[in-house]
């Protein structure tokens, strides 16, 4: 990155100036305007860098085995665009409304983040999402499971060859058991698991977990510490948990992937 980046804007943020949905689309207002001018997201993504590794150093790891997904919800192609020059090559978004458009909108702009799906994903989303993602965070139910394999079965070429990859997929487990959070039990882990091994098209590579909030980022080690050894007593090696508030917590306790919005791209207008 070059010392004159407010003089000289990159290629791939100048790439997405201006570029409009079709009118009237509900995401018109978000490409056009970004929420943080582009240096100031990349000195931001540096910092919580650093915070990684930092974190990494506490606990005996190697930052390069954790993954950096900037939760980009609500924000627009710009910054997307901004955080893209700054390395970043992971997107995470959970509202299908929101990432269809947006992910349609970055191939038209020739940008190519790698796509995450973090939130609740609806049965009658499935077949627009799936086409779009790298990653699924949050498998959670045999039915969704039933219908990510339906969008993405591997179709047979012969000689053992498949068009399609498994999509990479995570249970996301309500391990602190709050009402109002989606994923499943622990208990049900096992049951769930089976059944994605018998489908076509997903592979479960570990699970995903949101903490409770806390001001005190020390609340949440319980929780990534009780999924870290359920993926363990599963042989599951992918953790994704830990966001802004507690993520330097979730490296200690193993994390491989964290999810940081609002460090990144800043408060959130909606």
């Amino acid at each position: 990155m070059t010392a004159g980046w407010e003089h000289s804007e990159p290629a791939a943020w100048n790439r997405c100036r201006g570029h409009r949905l079709h009118p009237g689309h509900a995401y018109d207002r978000r490409v056009t305007s970004p929420q943080s001018p582009p240096s100031t997201i990349e000195r931001r993504i540096e910092a919580v860098r650093s915070r990684i590794r930092l974190a990494c150093e506490r606990a005996g790891r190697d930052p390069s085995a954790v993954t950096l997904v900037a939760v980009s919800k609500t924000f627009g192609l710009e910054d997307v665009a901004a955080a893209l020059e700054a390395g970043v090559a992971d997107f995470g978004e959970n509202r299908a409304q929101e990432l269809v458009p947006k992910a349609r909108a970055a191939t038209e702009a020739g940008l190519a983040p790698r796509w995450h799906f973090i939130g609740h994903l609806q049965r009658n989303k499935v077949a627009e999402v799936v086409p779009l993602i790298a990653t699924l965070h949050s498998l959670d139910s045999p039915r969704l499971i039933e219908a990510v394999s339906a969008a993405r079965r591997p179709m047979p070429l012969g000689g053992g060859r498949h068009a399609v990859n498994p999509l990479p997929c995570y249970l996301e487990v309500n391990v602190s058991g709050e009402a109002q959070k989606q994923g499943v039990p622990p208990s049900e882990v096992g049951a769930l698991l089976a059944t994605a091994a018998a489908a076509p098209g997903i592979e479960v590579i570990g699970l995903m977990t949101v903490a409770p909030f806390a001001a005190d980022a020390e609340a949440a080690r319980p929780v990534f510490r009780a999924l870290r050894a359920l993926a363990d007593a599963h042989g599951l090696e992918g953790l994704s948990m830990g966001m802004t508030n507690d993520f330097e917590v979730a490296i200690e306790e193993g994390a491989t992937v964290v999810r940081v919005g609002r460090a990144i791209f800043g408060d959130r207008s909606g």
